[in-house]
């Protein structure tokens, strides 16, 4: 059995894309990386507490975690705390390129195989309007860097290099690749 160590309804979407024949077992445990770490294995390490920790209860499956996160000039950005982080965060992003990268961790039986994608995305100038308008949305809260390219987060967005999915929170090429080079489907 394929567990997609995940409460996302995005990446449980996403995977879907991939295969149908999978389980959703979230991770519970808190998440903890070292934040003085490099964005790419900061999330990469986030990745893999959640995929170890179900992997623990599952040993004979396959268990898959994910981490999203926002990096700019060295800042990772995670989900913001309250309406004031969301806007410092949209000000930071205002204007700039920034890089999205997702963590992923496979472990089946005793293998492990953990890599990261990164999407570059640029951002329109916003104005303060514009960047009130969102937080009063109330869209960004629930999301790395307070926005969601897939929601109305859309028009902040002056384009991107790179996998839009991974964007999203789940880089589904790669992910699938990796999964049949390893023979897990």
């Amino acid at each position: 059995m394929i567990i997609l160590a995940s409460k996302s309804p995005r990446r449980k979407e996403l995977f879907s894309l991939i295969t149908a024949d999978f389980e959703i077992i979230p991770a519970v445990g808190e998440e903890r990386a070292d934040r003085s770490l490099p964005p790419q294995k900061y999330v990469c390490e986030l990745a893999e507490h959640k995929a170890e920790e179900i992997a623990a209860q599952y040993p004979e499956d396959t268990v898959i975690g994910a981490d999203t996160i926002v990096a700019i000039n060295g800042e990772i950005l995670g989900k913001p705390h309250d309406e004031a982080d969301a806007k410092r965060m949209l000000r930071l992003l205002s204007g700039t390129e920034h890089s999205v990268f997702t963590g992923v961790c496979i472990i089946c039986q005793n293998k492990k195989i953990i890599f990261c994608d990164e999407t570059k995305v640029r951002f329109f100038w916003l104005t303060d309007g514009e960047i009130d308008a969102y937080t009063a949305s109330g869209e960004p809260f629930d999301k790395a860097g307070a926005y969601g390219i897939q929601d109305t987060g859309a028009l902040l967005v002056s384009g991107i290099t790179g996998d839009y999915y991974n964007v999203m929170g789940l880089p589904v090429g790669r992910l699938y690749r990796e999964l049949l080079k390893a023979g897990l489907l």
